[in-house]
């Protein structure tokens, strides 16, 4: 539970037990906010861990929306060293959100490595569904996630 709390009052963070990159440089960034969104990209990481055990994956977790902006537009906002630690600069980053992905772009911008940001979110696709039928609808489940990273990190979508 002090993890946790520690984890709510930082406001993003990296969760190493789900992460494979042991500390080194990463393949791929899983990211998300939200519930829903986190508890399917726990589960992409699980399945990516388990049919790619060599892929290098880092889970960032973000509580604190504000984190991505930079320290100079927001008092919570991350330096441009502490996001890059956190997101690379230059590594895909499949970051799941229970939100309009727009949002997340207009968040990250200036940032160095916005153009591998690819954000899944809502795309008001979807009806009275259960919850896994509407993040299936809407590509934020652990399937489409494994999807984006087999797609975006080179040797995977080589020999798939």
């Amino acid at each position: 539970m002090d993890a946790a709390v520690k984890h709510c009052a930082k406001g993003v963070g990296i969760w190493n037990f789900a992460s494979t990159d042991e500390g080194t440089e990463p393949d791929v960034v899983l990211a998300c906010a939200g519930d829903i969104a986190t508890m399917e990209t726990l589960a992409a990481a699980s399945i990516l861990r388990e049919k790619f055990p060599d892929l290098r994956v880092r889970f960032v977790n973000v509580v604190d929306l504000f984190k991505l902006q930079g320290a100079d537009e927001h008092p919570h906002g991350l330096t441009d060293r502490d996001f890059d630690s956190l997101f690379t600069t230059d590594r895909p980053v499949i970051f799941n959100f229970h939100s309009y992905p727009s949002l997340v772009h207009k968040l990250i911008y200036k940032r160095t490595n916005h153009d591998n940001f690819h954000v899944r979110g809502y795309k008001e696709k979807g009806n009275i569904n259960t919850p896994l039928e509407l993040a299936i609808v809407n590509e934020v489940d652990r399937y489409s996630l494994c999807i984006q990273v087999i797609d975006r990190v080179h040797r995977l979508s080589k020999t798939g």
